[in-house]
């Protein structure tokens, strides 16, 4: 045979819904077959969904994740099928792909290369495999890994002796998304079709869960590297390919080798030509954020959201966002002014509401606010106004937000960006409520090149001018400016990325854009607010280092980058 039909099936699972991931499985299978195709593949731990984390630890999750295999095991019939599943045995609990054909399992591949860095703290559940093997049917011979058993720069003896003798590889994967992360990946994967002269079949996750984001974008790659077909990015897709094979190799084998009872179908007719447009630059940001808010409501059972929309960029943005993600008839937005709020500020915002097509409440906080200074007043005798009565203004709009999430049942969004939540610009129990942080990996400057994506995209004007053209804003005393607190958001947003996102040290950052004083200040503030981050809502991931999954500091931590004081 010349060709064989593969089939990606770039699905979009929940982590713990067994039997929906399990359906979705089935019904990718019989469309699969119906196409005579010869092997379908799904993600890393189909069944669990991605990442399962401490589900794993829980014995009986294991045994009905097995009791899912085994359903689709026999219903499997004239195809071979390659499923991410958790596996077990008496040595420990594994990270595994079943090979599945004609009702029966003939190979439980082990993932071998825990990550344990960034995101993935695999090694905390999983056990590593040992071996790696040939698997044959009567026309074609191939091999299977599981995500980074593909990104680690070794290979075993075993696996070497495998790759020599099979036909291509097949990975399943569940690799989360950052900006750019789809050219790392092509180019890890041609630098292993360059060694062992194979062609690839990719097959990766689409969806959001918790913080993270998956792309999809599974591919498929000859054996000289020239991509032959890729999976939609940021959606479902069931991919359909007929990959050119080299002869089948039949020498005798160094390593073990399963024989599969499966022969290759006759194609009745050739696939059409598909074409995927890629997606890049701010639009394919701007999807990975549709993706994260869309699933994080619906997986949680949410149906509205809830936002405070100040007339200020960051609200804004998020609130677009949102209508894109849900439909405007999802989203809510409250305007919370107080004596300090600007009219043009309040202006802003009911015309963003208005543009958007949501509904748009105004609830006035001056008789709260009010009343608590009332409340204090004789604990306070004597003492100047300061950052406690601003911060009180913010916490009145957060339980503002948090009563209508209970009466109504929706989720707040929080609209803090990572600018301010790196260098704690924020307040704890106040603008930092909510149940998801949806632009909390986006700086600043970000920010703004989204809110005039979303006016481009649209081909109009949602977000208006004035937004972008005002200083931010707090609006929490009179004539008050981000600026006052804080660097120019350019350099601050320089300094994050260096410190944060490349791990730079105080002396390095220095040595690159100079102000060591503004360095030094920024420095102390990134450390010293850990605490507040800590207490964050969750949010998505959008850079190769975010809050929260990525960035694991102590909190309390004495430990001075650079002489910072």
């Amino acid at each position: 045979m010349d060709t064989l039909r593969l089939a990606i099936a770039q699905i979009n699972t929940i982590v713990g819904d067994l039997l929906g991931n399990t359906e979705k499985v089935l019904f990718c299978i019989e469309r699969a077959a119906k196409k005579d195709t010869d092997i379908i593949a799904f993600p890393e731990l189909t069944i669990t969904g991605y990442p399962p984390e401490g589900l794993v630890l829980k014995p009986h999750f294991i045994k009905e994740n097995l009791k899912c295999l085994d359903a689709i095991q026999k219903a499997t019939k004239d195809i071979v099928v390659v499923l991410g599943f958790v596996d077990q045995d008496k040595k420990g609990v594994y990270n595994s792909a079943a090979v599945i054909s004609n009702k029966k399992i003939y190979y439980k591949y082990h993932k071998m290369e825990l990550p344990n860095y960034s995101v993935f703290d695999e090694k905390r559940y999983f056990k590593p495999g040992t071996e790696n093997a040939i698997l044959r049917t009567r026309d074609f011979s191939f091999c299977v890994n599981i995500c980074e058993d593909i990104w680690a720069s070794r290979e075993d003896l075993t696996t070497k002796q495998v790759l020599k003798q099979v036909q291509f590889l097949v990975n399943i994967s569940a690799s989360p998304y950052h900006v750019d992360k789809v050219k790392e990946r092509h180019a890890v994967l041609a630098k292993k079709i360059d060694s062992f002269k194979l062609p690839i079949a990719y097959c990766n996750l689409i969806g959001g869960q918790d913080e993270l984001v998956f792309d999809g974008r599974s591919a498929i790659f000859s054996k000289d590297g020239k991509l032959i077909s890729q999976a939609k990015a940021f959606e479902e897709d069931l991919m359909f390919c007929d990959l050119p094979i080299a002869p089948l190799k039949t020498r005798k084998a160094k390593a073990k080798s399963i024989t599969i009872d499966y022969t290759a179908k006759k194609k009745k007719c050739a696939l059409p030509k598909q074409t995927v447009k890629d997606i890049k630059g701010i639009e394919e940001i701007y999807f990975a954020l549709l993706v994260g808010i869309r699933d994080y409501v619906k997986k949680n059972n949410f149906k509205k959201v809830a936002l405070g929309l100040s007339g200020g960029i960051d609200s804004a943005l998020v609130a677009a966002l949102a209508v894109d993600a849900l439909g405007k008839a999802n989203v809510i937005a409250f305007s919370m002014p107080s004596k300090y709020s600007s009219k043009d500020t309040q202006d802003d915002a009911g015309r963003i509401a208005k543009n958007l097509g949501i509904r748009f409440a105004k609830v006035n906080i001056d008789k709260v606010f009010d009343a608590y200074i009332d409340t204090l007043s004789s604990h306070f005798t004597g003492m100047d106004p300061d950052i406690t009565e601003e911060n009180i203004q913010a916490r009145i709009r957060g339980n503002i937000l948090m009563a209508f999430s209970n009466k109504f049942g929706c989720l707040v969004l929080n609209t803090g960006n990572k600018s301010e939540t790196s260098v704690g610009y924020c307040t704890l129990y106040g603008d930092m409520a909510g149940g998801f942080a949806v632009i909390k990996d986006i700086l600043k400057n970000l920010v703004y090149k989204l809110a005039r994506h979303v006016n481009n995209r649209k081909g109009k004007t949602v977000i208006p001018k004035s937004v972008f053209k005002r200083p931010p804003s707090a609006e929490l005393r009179p004539g008050q400016k981000d600026q006052d607190s804080l660097p120019a958001y350019k350099i601050l947003d320089e300094i994050i990325g260096l410190y944060i996102e490349e791990g730079s040290s105080f002396n390095d950052i220095v040595k690159k854009i100079g102000k060591k004083d503004v360095v030094k200040k920024v420095l102390r503030m990134i450390d010293v607010n850990e605490y507040k981050r800590r207490q964050a809502p969750p949010g998505i991931k959008i850079t190769p280092c975010s809050f929260g999954k990525d960035r694991r500091m102590p909190i309390t931590n004495r430990y001075i980058d650079g002489g910072v004081v």
